[in-house]
C-alpha cells in the first residue's frame, strides 16, 4: 500500500498510509473503534473502494477475508456453508468434516447455523482457515465470540500458517497468545 487514503462517512480515516506485507509475517492492526481497521481490511480484500485513494498492489490474487461477523448463511448447515465456500474459492471440499472437527464442531455438521450459538457460528467461519490455500489472510477480529480453548486453537492455526510462509493481516482488541513475532501497526 502506498499513499493510501481512506474516507468513510465524510471522515478521513487514513492519510498517506503505507505498508508492505511479506510472506511469513503476521501484522496486527491496532486502533480504537472507528479508527479504520475494518475499512482498511475491506479495501485490501477488494470489497470496498468507496472513499479510497492511493495504490494497493498484490503479488497474489489468493486472498481470504473473514470479517468480524461470522458471514454464514443462517438457513444452511455448517457443512453446506463450508461446501459453498469451497466451490466459490476453487478448494476441494474433501476436508470439510476434518475442518469442522478441528474447530470443535464434530457432530454439528448438519445443524443449521441459525440454531447455533454465536461462538459456534464463528467456529463455522473459522473452519475456512483449515480449507483455505490463500497466500494472504485478512482477519477482522477473529477471536470474537470464541472461548479460551478456541482462542488457543486459533492461535496455533495462525502460527502454523505464518511458519508455512503465509501472510496474515489482522485486527484484534484482545491480547493474542502467540509465540512468534507480531508486527504491530497502530491507526
Amino acid at each position: 500500500m502506498r499513499d493510501l487514503q481512506l474516507e468513510r462517512g465524510g471522515r478521513t480515516l487514513l492519510q498517506d498510509f503505507a505498508l508492505d506485507v511479506y510472506p511469513g509475517e503476521l501484522i496486527l492492526i491496532e486502533g480504537a473503534n472507528g479508527s479504520g481497521k475494518t475499512t482498511l481490511l475491506r479495501s485490501l480484500a477488494g470489497l470496498s473502494e468507496l472513499g479510497q485513494e492511493g495504490v494497493i498492489e498484490r503479488q497474489t490474487e489468493t486472498v481470504l477475508y473473514l470479517g468480524h461477523k461470522p458471514g454464514v448463511k443462517q438457513l444452511l448447515t455448517a457443512r453446506e456453508n463450508l461446501s459453498w465456500f469451497c466451490s466459490a474459492h476453487d478448494v476441494c471440499d474433501a476436508g470439510i468434516e476434518q475442518a469442522l472437527a478441528q474447530v470443535g464442531l464434530y457432530g454439528y455438521e448438519d445443524v443449521q447455523c441459525q440454531n447455533m450459538s454465536a461462538g459456534q457460528q464463528r467456529r463455522v467461519s473459522l473452519a475456512r482457515l483449515y480449507l483455505s490455500k490463500a497466500a494472504l489472510w485478512l482477519l477482522d477480529e477473529p477471536f470474537t465470540a470464541i472461548d479460551r480453548e478456541g482462542v488457543k486453537q486459533l492461535s496455533e492455526v495462525l502460527m502454523r500458517r505464518v511458519e508455512a510462509g503465509g501472510a496474515i493481516l489482522m485486527t484484534s482488541h484482545q491480547d493474542i497468545p502467540l509465540d512468534f513475532p507480531v508486527r504491530r501497526v497502530s491507526l
